[in-house]
């Protein structure tokens, strides 16, 4: 018998200064069981960090041919798919035929060896931004995740301020790749 996905439910008060966004997100989350908390952190951080009101959350994991999260038109066509950890670079190369935008929130223990791998194929497309995370600070944020997720978080000068459980975590969102690359 397959184990259940675990609900958790988040609440993040965004301030994303350097795009203007001021608002209270209230989202459930369904974590796999294969997948690890540090995932569903990076998947959350990815679901503010390209925060936009059509934006939700995939079957993820459990449907292989779809990303993390995604905008799709009414008629069905990608606007924006954006995929989280260190992806297959191919699986990034066909998102991006099929997808208007495509945005990649990279970390993991793996991170900087995929860039050093994969990086080049993906500069120079017209439709591909790649952003960086320390993984230890998505490690942080993980220790004690519990079902029910309160974040405060603030982006800033290229910089996410996150406040979860009366602690406060610090990183730099690094662009690795973008369309201007």
């Amino acid at each position: 018998m397959a184990l259940p996905s675990t609900i958790h439910r988040a609440v993040v008060q965004l301030s994303d200064v350097d795009r203007g966004i001021y608002e209270t997100l209230q989202v459930t989350l369904a974590r796999h069981p294969s997948e690890t908390a540090q995932r569903l952190v990076l998947r959350l951080l990815a679901y503010a960090v390209c925060h936009a009101p059509e934006l939700s959350f995939t079957k993820g994991i459990c449907a292989g041919d779809e990303p993390d999260l995604w905008i799709r038109e009414p008629d069905g066509r990608v606007k924006l798919w954006i995929e989280v950890g260190t992806p297959e670079p191919q699986r990034l190369l066909k998102a991006c035929r099929h997808a208007e935008q495509v945005v990649l929130l990279t970390a993991g223990p793996g991170r900087f060896r995929w860039d050093a791998q994969y990086r080049e194929l993906l500069t120079g497309l017209d439709n591909v931004r790649v952003l960086g995370v320390d993984y230890d600070f998505v490690s942080q944020v993980a220790t004690g995740l519990e079902r029910s997720i309160t974040w405060e978080l603030t982006i800033s000068g290229g910089s996410l301020y996150l406040t979860s459980a009366k602690q406060t975590y610090e990183t730099t969102l690094e662009t690795l790749v973008s369309a201007e690359s």
